[in-house]
């Protein structure tokens, strides 16, 4: 018993994290352990998983954001272990209208997933990740267009003078909702796609997203010297009533769509004032000690699934804005090395030794562990080398992929709020036919099921 104690301390000894921050081979060979745990979640190849989804109950909108530290992974450290699954996962989600609103999302999906799955897009974008190798399948670009129109063509006017609603379809709870991560999204992908092309339609829409955000309250930049980022608002009181909660990927979404704009307005002093204040709030809240934490629910320890993955999206936002407002790399930097070692000290846990923890704070793994903890570890970690590469590429300096500024524009969640359809009583008369036998039918399974 003794000698089975003694090799087990031993195998954890040598399998947990050690590594030298300054060192790229020790950074990559790290990442690749976090990345094997992040895998062990992972659907597609499980005896009757979904190809591009994660295990419940992981939700669809979560392995939009863990496949985007991935493909960082994969051109920062050149790791190719994971590529033809990121392949087959972007092609297998894509959908019938090529706009990342798949048949097993489409009850379901809101406007957030969507942009979530848009950003992850971009970033194959705009690091050359290698082109769709199906037959029909767009690329990355043309899939990133189409994700951005069909987003913007549900923008609604008609409530809280604009911004998108939380969620696509009226059946979802929530569609009276506007929140901040939707129309962050929106923000950041016209800015991403009017810095990557060139065309300034992209940042006009990038400006009035934001300007936007800003009027309606969720973001509060203007006669201060740092930004809050708030949840969001219901419709049904014209968005006075703000949730003021405050998420690091709320934040980090806001935060790296300005560094876009800066980047893409060749350094105006404007987005550089907002990138200023931004990343102050940013390492206010979401720092303590120099180390990144979930501000709204950590202390608590109730965070829940989603939230608990919060700070992957977050460090990649900071990763980008370091590299695209280099005046911020002295802040940001530093910060993401000492959070880095304390998420080296975290992932010390599970029976392999190396398994991920939720507070960084503890020095050591504090027995939390799941999806969102190896993907908040992956990108912490791999901010490390977001230097060590040639930054993220635009058409005119080496982009490749192939893109369609008409993209998704017949698809059939486009303009779903400016439906015109002329739907007369004989349809209603049918639709209500339909749902009766639907309902029979549910009503006649439950009675079965009972009996």
């Amino acid at each position: 018993m003794i000698i089975s104690i003694l090799l087990l301390s031993i195998f954890k000894l040598t399998t947990s994290l050690d590594i030298d921050t300054s060192d790229t081979k020790s950074i990559c060979d790290a990442t690749a352990l976090i990345q094997q745990g992040l895998m062990d979640y992972y659907w597609g190849t499980q005896y009757g998983g979904t190809v591009g989804m994660f295990q419940p109950p992981y939700y669809w909108w979560e392995a939009g954001e863990a496949f985007g530290g991935m493909i960082e992974n994969w051109y920062l450290c050149g790791n190719t272990s994971y590529e033809s699954m990121l392949m087959d996962a972007f092609v297998a989600q894509t959908g019938p209208d090529y706009d990342y609103i798949p048949a097993n999302q489409t009850m379901v999906e809101g406007n957030d997933d969507q942009g979530i799955w848009g950003l992850t897009i971009m970033n194959a974008v705009e690091r050359n990740f290698t082109a769709p190798n199906k037959d029909g399948v767009p690329g990355w670009l043309a899939l990133s267009q189409a994700v951005f129109n069909t987003m913007w063509s549900r923008w609604d006017d008609a409530h809280c003078q604009g911004g998108l609603r939380w969620q696509i379809f009226t059946w979802n709870s929530g569609y009276n909702y506007k929140n901040t991560v939707a129309n962050a999204c929106l923000f950041q992908m016209a800015a991403r796609l009017g810095r990557y092309t060139g065309n300034q339609t992209y940042l006009d829409v990038a400006s009035k997203v934001f300007n936007w955000l800003t009027e309606v309250g969720f973001v509060v930049i203007d006669g201060q010297d740092y930004a809050n980022v708030y949840d969001g608002a219901s419709i049904d009181d014209n968005c006075t009533d703000i949730t003021t909660l405050e998420w690091s990927y709320n934040h980090g979404i806001v935060l790296g769509g300005a560094a876009f704009m800066y980047n893409a307005t060749n350094g105006s002093s404007t987005w550089q004032n907002r990138v200023d204040k931004l990343l102050t709030g940013a390492t206010t809240y979401f720092f303590r000690n120099g180390v990144m934490y979930e501000s709204a629910c950590q202390d608590g320890n109730n965070c829940n699934n989603d939230q608990r993955s919060f700070r992957s999206i977050f460090s990649r936002m900071l990763s980008f804005t370091s590299i695209l407002v280099p005046e911020t790399a002295d802040i940001i930097d530093p910060l993401m090395k000492s959070t880095a070692e304390a998420v080296a000290k975290s992932c010390s846990g599970g029976t392999d030794g190396h398994t991920c923890g939720l507070n960084w704070e503890k020095g050591t793994w504090d027995g939390q562990y799941g999806l969102g903890e190896q993907m908040c570890a992956l990108e912490a970690m791999q901010s490390l080398l977001i230097h060590t590469k040639p930054p993220l590429y635009t058409q005119y300096n080496g982009g490749s992929s192939v893109g369609d500024a008409n993209a998704g524009l017949n698809s059939s969640t486009t303009n779903v709020l400016k439906n015109h359809l002329n739907i007369s009583n004989g349809d209603r008369a049918g639709a209500a036919i339909v749902t009766a036998i639907i309902l029979a039918i549910l009503l006649g399974g439950a009675v079965w099921m009972l009996f």
